[in-house]
C-alpha cells in the first residue's frame, strides 16, 4: 500500500518527468494519506493512439490512479486528488500544440489485497 499505477500516452514519454513527479507524488501520499514511503510503489503504463471525442491527433492523456487501505476521509481523498493534478503540472509538459487532460482517482483497496515481499 499505497498501489499506484500512472497511464499516459505515448506522446507524452519526452515531456513527462517521472522519476520526479513519482518521488513528489510518494512525498504527497505520505503527508496526505500517511503512508509509509517504502510502501509507495509506482508503475508507469504508457498507452498508446490517444483518442478524446473524434480527434486522432492533438491531445496527450495521463491518468493517475491511487488504490490506498481503506480508512481515509472523502475529504483526504479529494486533498490528495487535488494534489496529484498539481503534481502533473509540474511535471508533464506536451509538445506544443498539444491540449493535456489530466485526471486523478483514489479509491479504497479491495479487503482480499494481500502483498508478498521477495526473498
Amino acid at each position: 500500500m499505497p498501489q499506484i499505477t500512472v497511464d499516459y500516452s505515448d506522446n507524452l514519454a519526452d515531456g513527462f518527468d517521472r522519476p520526479a513527479f513519482a518521488r513528489d507524488l510518494h512525498l504527497a501520499v505520505v503527508e496526505i494519506a500517511a503512508a509509509k514511503p517504502p510502501a509507495c510503489k509506482t508503475r508507469f503504463r504508457r498507452t498508446e493512439d490517444p483518442v478524446v471525442g473524434p480527434d486522432t491527433e492533438g491531445h496527450a492523456l495521463v491518468h493517475v490512479h491511487i488504490a490506498l487501505l481503506s480508512g481515509r476521509t472523502d475529504e483526504t481523498k479529494a486533498r490528495l486528488s487535488e494534489t496529484v493534478l498539481g503534481l502533473l503540472r509540474q511535471h508533464v509538459k506536451p509538445a506544443d500544440g498539444q491540449m493535456l487532460h489530466a485526471s486523478a482517482e483514489i479509491r479504497d483497496l479491495d479487503p482480499s489485497y494481500r502483498k508478498s515481499e521477495g526473498e
